[in-house]
C-alpha cells in the first residue's frame, strides 16, 4: 500500500507540470494564430492538406469528442475530406501532452514508435476512404461548435497571462480524470497480481493485442488518463502491445463520440471509422513491442 501511494504522488506530480507546461504553450499558439488563420493556412500553401491535417491534430490537445466542433467547421468551410479526416483520427493520438506523457512514462524509442505508427495511420487511412467513395458519406448537416474568434495578437508579455488562463481553463477539467486515473494505476501497479495480468494479456497471448483494441472502444477517456493507468498495467504484467492497443482505442474513438458522428456520417463512414481506429490500435499493439 506504501509503494501505491509513493507511486500515485510521483507520477501525479510530474503529470501535472508537464500538462501544465505544454498546455501554456498551446494556448500561446493558439491565442497567436487563432481558428480563422488555422483554416487560412490549412488551404493555401505548399504543404499537403493531409500534413496540415496530421500537424494541426499534433498541436490540439483535443479527446475524440471535442474534436468533432473543429471537424464540423472544417467541412462546412470546404477544407479538404482527405485533409478533414486526417485531423479527426490524429487529434485525440498526437497531441504533445500525450507524447511528452509516453517519453516521460515509457520512453523515447516507444513514443517514436507510437507516434510513426499513428501519424502514419492518420494519413493513409483517409486515402483509403476516398477511393472507396466515402467522401460522399458526409451529412451536409450544421453541427454546434465553439464561438471562438480570432483575437489580435498583443505581444507575448500581454498575452502570457490570458494564455495562463486558458491553460487553467484546459487542465481544469483533467485535473479530477487525471487523480482517478493515477489512483487506478497506482492500486493496479500495487495491489493487481501479476499473474493474473499475465494470464490473460502476457506478451505470450496472441489474442492480447487485437481484444484489447476492441475493449478499448467503449471506454470514454482522454488517453492522458489511460497513461499512468497503462503503466502500471504494463509494470504489472500486461503486454505492453495489448496496453497500447487498449490505450489508442479508448482514446481514438469512443460510444459518445461515434453517436455524434452519426450526426456528420453516414453509416458506412462510421463503421469505418471505428474500424480504422481499431486497426490503428492493432498495428501500434503489434509494432512496439518490436522495437521495445
Amino acid at each position: 500500500m506504501i509503494h501505491a501511494a509513493q507511486t500515485f504522488g510521483l507520477i501525479l506530480v510530474e503529470l501535472l507540470v508537464l500538462f501544465s507546461l505544454i498546455s501554456v504553450l498551446v494556448a500561446l499558439a493558439n491565442r497567436r494564430f487563432g481558428p480563422d488563420r488555422i483554416e487560412s493556412w490549412m488551404a493555401d500553401g505548399h504543404l499537403p492538406g493531409p500534413v496540415k491535417g496530421l500537424l494541426l491534430g499534433a498541436i490540439t490537445p483535443f479527446c475524440s469528442c471535442s474534436t468533432l466542433p473543429v471537424l464540423a467547421g472544417m467541412l462546412k468551410s470546404g477544407v479538404a475530406f482527405r485533409t478533414s479526416m486526417t485531423f479527426l483520427i490524429s487529434s485525440p493520438l498526437l497531441d504533445p501532452i500525450i507524447v511528452a506523457g509516453v517519453v516521460l512514462l515509457f520512453g523515447w524509442r516507444i513514443a517514436l514508435v507510437y507516434t510513426a505508427v499513428t501519424a502514419a495511420w492518420s494519413l493513409l487511412a483517409p486515402v483509403v476512404w476516398e477511393r472507396l467513395g466515402m467522401a460522399s458519406q458526409i451529412k451536409r448537416v450544421k453541427v454546434v461548435g465553439d464561438d471562438r474568434t480570432s483575437r489580435p495578437w498583443a505581444g507575448l508579455r500581454h498575452e502570457i497571462r490570458p494564455a495562463l488562463g486558458e491553460a487553467w481553463s484546459d487542465l481544469r477539467p483533467l485535473l479530477v480524470p487525471m487523480v482517478l486515473g493515477v489512483s487506478v494505476g497506482a492500486c493496479i501497479y500495487g495491489l493487481v497480481p501479476q499473474d493474473q495480468l499475465v494470464a490473460v494479456a502476457g506478451d505470450d497471448k496472441p489474442w492480447a493485442v487485437p481484444l484489447a483494441a476492441i475493449l478499448g472502444v467503449p471506454l470514454y477517456v482522454r488517453i492522458e488518463t489511460m497513461l499512468p493507468i497503462g503503466l502500471a498495467l504494463s509494470s504489472a504484467g500486461m503486454g505492453l502491445g495489448a496496453v497500447f492497443a487498449l490505450m489508442i482505442g479508448g482514446a481514438g474513438a469512443s460510444i459518445p463520440e461515434v453517436s455524434m458522428l452519426t450526426a456528420m456520417f453516414k453509416p458506412r463512414l462510421v463503421v469505418t471509422f471505428v474500424v480504422t481506429v481499431i486497426g490503428t490500435a492493432i498495428a501500434a499493439g503489434y509494432l512496439i513491442p518490436l522495437i521495445a
